[in-house]
């Protein structure tokens, strides 16, 4: 059965992560998230100031994303660039895996990236007094394959993150194959976000059905508008 467009509203996380965005993109994108009551805005972290303020006294949510484009960065600038995302008011952050120490299967590495990250946002987190962030692991589904993913959804539980995200610019049938790997994979208490430009309302309860707790996508206003039209 769909899911009601208010209750599938809460499952996105609206999101611009243009590095050309300017303070009027922030500004819509936060416009567009108050009146549609996502779960969450998903920006950069020199955006996340200006994204809490543009949400401040609504339900929506703050989520900064660091080491894009493939988590290649030294892991102490993913934890800069977290502990000063959530200093600046995220509630969530997101960090991309170190794909190229995956292909090298230099796997220690990335758990220990990885686990001083959600150690930094945590501490950092809790200290503020604003209550413990989510962390969400990001990892490009096109560029793993299986047994990769696998070990990656592993290392996710490993360092006790919240969710583990794919996201895939390839086929919608790729993408709900994922997230139903990675749900099989991981225990219940890590859940799944899948990220892609998802428009129709179709494939976002296609990928809800699959295990995804939460949906990526910049195209969440003609997401909601389509769901809207179905009800």
């Amino acid at each position: 059965m769909p899911v009601r467009p208010e209750d599938l509203a809460k499952t996105i996380d609206h999101t611009l992560l243009d590095s050309n965005a300017t303070a009027e993109d922030v500004d819509r994108l936060c416009g567009e998230a108050r009146e549609h009551h996502v779960a969450a805005v998903c920006v950069l972290p020199e955006h996340v100031e200006r994204a809490r303020e543009g949400l401040r006294g609504c339900d929506v949510k703050v989520s900064a994303v660091v080491g894009l484009p493939h988590g290649g960065q030294p892991g102490r600038e993913k934890v800069a660039g977290a502990e000063a995302s959530v200093s600046a008011g995220a509630h969530e952050l997101g960090v991309l895996m170190n794909l190229e120490a995956m292909w090298r299967f230099r796997f220690p590495l990335v758990r220990e990236e990885l686990a001083a990250v959600v150690h930094a946002v945590r501490m950092r987190s809790v200290n503020s007094g604003r209550g413990q962030a989510l962390v969400k692991v990001i990892f490009d589904g096109a560029r793993l394959d299986d047994k990769l993913k696998q070990l990656a959804c592993r290392i996710v539980q490993l360092v006790d993150a919240d969710f583990a995200e794919v996201w895939h610019g390839g086929t919608d049938e790729a993408l709900v194959y994922e997230v139903e790997l990675m749900r099989e994979r991981l225990p219940e208490r890590v859940a799944v976000k899948a990220t892609a430009q998802i428009s129709s309302a179709g494939f976002a309860h296609e990928l809800l059905a699959a295990g995804a707790a939460r949906l990526g996508t910049t195209d969440a206003v003609a997401l909601l508008a389509g769901a809207r039209a179905l009800a």
